[in-house]
């Protein structure tokens, strides 16, 4: 968790994988791998869910895999499961960097536009969380001692 913070603090933008050892994990891991490889302008880390509790409560990690999309040292968007990317474990690696290009965190590049189907799912993940509450610490950054 410590290393977390010390990475997450040189970085402008940050995608964090917050996972556990099952299929659905390894589906998100393959691609976000081909996505790291391609994108240098931002930081992929993973963060095992199991190992790092107070991480996964202070982010309010509560499916796996979820993608914590950070900016400047705030967690701005996450993505939780595959309901934004089909709803399906064989989703193109194509839609999952159209979902990081939308929030942000990687640029986006001419073959995204063209292997992208345009009935993909566009919906935000904030939309379907109806027991997300806004707090007060939700203003500062979610990494102030």
């Amino acid at each position: 968790e410590k290393e977390f913070f010390n990475e997450m603090k040189k970085e402008d933008r940050m995608v964090c994988h917050f996972y556990r050892n099952n299929w659905p994990c390894q589906v998100m891991d393959k691609h976000l791998g081909l996505l790291a490889a391609k994108h240098v302008e931002t930081k992929f880390v993973k963060v095992n869910a199991e190992k790092a509790p107070f991480l996964t409560e202070r982010l309010k990690v509560w499916m796996l895999p979820t993608l914590a999309l950070i900016k400047n040292e705030k967690t701005t968007d996450y993505v939780v499961g595959f309901d934004e990317l089909g709803g399906v474990d064989d989703f193109q690696t194509e839609t999952l960097a159209m979902r990081l290009v939308a929030a942000g965190l990687i640029f986006e590049q001419d073959e995204y536009k063209q292997n992208t189907n345009a009935n993909q799912p566009t919906r935000s993940v904030r939309s379907s969380i109806r027991s997300y509450k806004k707090t007060d610490s939700d203003e500062d950054s979610d990494f102030d001692d």
